[in-house]
């Protein structure tokens, strides 16, 4: 044998390997290709991607989009609202073709307590109203304990499709969630659609139940070398228990709700929502085709028909009447034709529904009292809430709002059956920022934190009979501006019940009556009293008011009365508007001589009706203003003014008040206003067609204003009423008369349900209207307090002065 061919027999021999380097090889071979089976934290969570806008890529052709919603007040709506809610619900199901898969979530998180809890913290700033400050944070601080706002209630969407590309799956994404929104609007709740540092915020929620802070900044990634999982990863995960995992240093369970009963009800998914506990429940929805659905039930309707040819032969036989069948075989008889036919003639659809809670808690003993408490829940309602037994992982992970569901335990229903589920319960009304304490939710027990400025429109009105609180919801509110705005407050008090509280509070009560040394001039007038360059436009209006309520009549003033009356406005004003000195503003005398002046007949009737107020004994408002009204809290006592001047004295009230919101403006300050008796005002056209001016303009110039009344009658039969409705987004229900109650609960669209809150209710109980919002709330005040002392009007309860 040659060199050469010795070379090539050798080279093609095969080398023979020892056991260890076997071993190695198989070992590096095993480490780079896996085993299948996650080894991090990071690996157990199922998806591939997540892009900025949203859009995460679960698997290679899977992609998936979120929307978060709003709650509605669905449980306490009226008849008719809930079956529109439930008919659009049904539409949004309808809507859903078998290419999609939907997952509703409903996250109920813990947010961290001591920093929750100094949200509400007022600090002392070393003055005389420290103790106040003490006392009002104390009741929060009760309220917040005795409450469940420690949860931050949140709902989401999302929706799964299957894509070639990212690009399609964007385009087709975009228009899914266009049509969504739409459904959600028209049900009344708003919604938007999640980015992808918001889906991963809610992830991260989940895997970390305390609250723990959230950071992630896409410029973070790159340099380094993270990936999106790695900041919502907990610390660990452990899945060796069959019934149950560990969740960092938590332990978590997921349960399948198995529908065991023949009827559904829409309060079982509010039952499970309102809990005090950490609690996340999914809806995993996957419709299915239409023609393959009717095709399914035809299969088994055959099969049942085939069986029961069987049973009736079989009964032939044995010599007893065929017409006996085993009872189930004829109940799912009827049942499926039922369905098909259901199928067939209505707008019904297909579903297969899984329904998962997961419970997480700090113990085991809590987790166990937890899965406990929510499967009482299900059985309430005739159903069965199971533990997926070794499906711990696949059941936390079709947890998290991805859009995909890994349990295949799953329930088929018709679209009734599905919508049934109604993802709403009652509407909160807690906001952050500046917001400020109105009670408590008398069906969920959450305090209600609003911000009035927020509304579209913040003026306001308190109604209620004699002794339902309305005084006390006023200075309640009075007490909160003061202590947590800067902003300025003036009352107008017909019954001199405020002092108490404008005293302690360092402010101001100005007594107006024929025999105090107190003085406002009605006149008074600022160069920014109006958006106009003239300011004289609405200061005429004004004094066109003033005068029609000082002539009296039915028919109110003749068209040259008005001119008369204008002419001299100008005259009287022309000095002050030269000189802007207070020795030029003009009284009440040299308005009465500018009408004499023009020597015309209907000038001098004016002028004649005017002299009572002039020369006469209820010359009250003849003088210039002696009275600082520059104080943050001033109060304006008219009780003494008596009948014939108490109209006008709430009139020109209502201008000063408005010459100061003017002045407020050009500082960037608000000015809350409170006209208690307010229906006195809307008697007469003239003081009621100037405070409906007054509830239009207010909310451009930074005021708010809020009229309170137990004369509720009165109120909504003045022809004023409407446009004062329809500019007021904050209305405070107390106690009604039984009348009024019917009146009210058609003017303000109230439900039943909702209308016994305000039936035999006790002193500050009522309904909430903010907006579209209506809420029944409590606002209890300790009697053992500073503040019930001075804000309570009941006799011997009220601090001495």
């Amino acid at each position: 044998m040659s060199k050469k061919q010795k070379n090539e027999t050798s080279a093609k021999a095969p080398v023979k390997l020892t056991r260890a380097e076997k071993k190695e090889i198989q070992a590096v071979i095993r480490k780079y290709k896996g085993d299948g089976k996650p080894h991090s934290a990071q690996a157990s969570i199922p998806y591939e991607a997540m892009y900025q806008d949203g859009v995460c890529r679960v698997t290679p052709r899977t992609f998936s989009k979120c929307i978060e919603f709003t709650d509605i007040s669905y449980q306490l709506a009226q008849a008719d609202t809930k079956t529109a809610i439930f008919e659009n619900l049904c539409d949004l199901y309808n809507y859903l073709d078998a290419s999609i898969h939907v997952q509703f979530s409903f996250i109920n998180r813990k947010i961290d307590p001591k920093q929750y809890a100094k949200s509400f913290e007022i600090r002392a700033q070393g003055d005389d109203f420290d103790d106040i400050r003490s006392e009002y944070s104390d009741i929060l601080q009760d309220q917040l304990v005795n409450g469940n706002n420690g949860l931050m209630k949140r709902k989401f969407m999302t929706y799964t499709i299957e894509a070639d590309s990212l690009k399609m799956a964007r385009a087709r994404l975009r228009r899914i969630e266009t049509d969504l929104l739409g459904y959600f609007k028209s049900m009344g709740a708003s919604a938007w659609g999640l980015d992808a540092k918001e889906r991963l915020e809610v992830m991260h929620s989940i895997f970390h139940p305390d609250g723990e802070p959230f950071s992630f900044d896409w410029k973070w990634l790159a340099p380094s070398g993270l990936s999106t999982k790695d900041f919502i990863a907990p610390s660990s995960f452990r899945f060796g228990n069959a019934r149950m995992f560990g969740l960092g240093g938590k332990y978590g369970a997921v349960s399948f709700l198995q529908i065991l009963s023949p009827e559904l009800s829409d309060e079982m998914l509010a039952d499970f929502l309102n809990t005090e506990n950490g609690i996340v429940v999914n809806l995993h929805v996957q419709a299915i085709d239409q023609s393959d659905a009717i095709k399914t039930v035809k299969r088994k309707i055959t099969d049942l028909d085939a069986m029961k040819i069987q049973e009736q032969k079989r009964a032939v036989r044995s010599g007893y009447d065929m017409d006996i069948l085993p009872s189930d075989l004829a109940t799912y008889g009827q049942d499926a034709k039922e369905l098909l036919k259901t199928l067939q003639s209505r707008n019904e659809r297909m579903f297969q529904l899984t329904f998962l809670v997961l419970n997480t808690a700090d113990t085991r003993q809590k987790l166990e009292n937890d899965v406990f408490w929510a499967a009482g829940i299900a059985q309430k309602y005739n159903c069965s809430l199971v533990r997926l037994d070794y499906q711990q992982e696949q059941g936390l992970m079709s947890s998290l709002p991805l859009g995909a569901s890994h349990i295949q335990i799953e329930r088929s229903l018709t679209t009734s059956s599905v919508a049934v589920f109604v993802p709403f319960v009652t509407q909160e009304l807690f906001q952050g920022g500046d917001a400020m304490y109105y009670g408590i939710n008398a069906k969920t027990g959450n305090m209600i934190m609003l911000d009035r400025k927020r509304a579209r429109c913040p003026n306001g009105l308190k109604l209620g009979t004699p002794g339902s609180g309305k005084s006390m919801s006023c200075k309640s509110e009075i007490l909160s501006v003061f202590l947590c705005t800067p902003d300025d407050v003036y009352i107008c008090d017909p019954e001199a019940e405020y002092y108490p509280l404008v005293k302690r509070l360092h402010g101001q009560v100005v007594k107006l009556s024929p025999t105090s040394k107190n003085y406002v001039n009605p006149l008074d007038i600022n160069l920014n009293y109006s958006e106009d360059e003239n300011p004289l436009a609405l200061k005429s209006d004004f004094v066109l008011s003033f005068c029609e309520l000082v002539m009296g009549g039915k028919n109110g003033l003749e068209a040259i009365e008005k001119t008369v009356i204008d002419r001299a406005v100008q005259v009287i004003y022309r000095p002050y508007l030269a000189d802007p000195r207070p020795e030029n503003m003009p009284i009440l005398s040299d308005l009465h001589q500018a009408l004499l002046d023009q020597h015309i007949p209907e000038a001098d009737r004016v002028a004649q009706a005017l002299d009572l107020y002039v020369n006469g004994s209820l010359n009250v408002f003849n003088h210039r203003t002696n009275v600082n009204i520059e104080n943050r809290i001033v109060a304006f006592d008219i009780k003494e003014l008596g009948k014939q001047l108490k109209k006008l004295g709430m009139l020109i009230v209502q201008d000063q008040i408005w010459g100061r919101v003017t002045q407020n403006r050009s500082q960037g300050k608000a000015t809350w206003y409170f006209c208690d008796e307010f229906h006195l005002l809307l008697r007469e056209e003239q003081t009621a067609a100037f405070s409906c001016e007054i509830w239009k303009r207010f909310r451009k110039w930074g005021g708010i204003p809020t009229g309170a009344t137990q004369n509720v009658k009165d109120l909504l039969f003045s022809p004023e009423i409407e446009n004062i409705l329809e500019n007021s987004d904050f209305i405070c229900l107390l106690n009604q008369a039984s009348g009024d109650r019917k009146i009210l609960a058609e003017r303000l669209n109230i439900s039943p349900q909702q209308l016994r809150y305000v039936d035999n209710s006790e002193p500050g109980e009522g309904l909430l209207i903010y907006e579209n919002v209506i809420l029944p709330f409590k606002n209890p005040i300790p009697k053992n307090t500073q503040l019930y002392q001075i804000m309570t009007t009941r006799l011997g309860e009220g601090a001495t002065v």
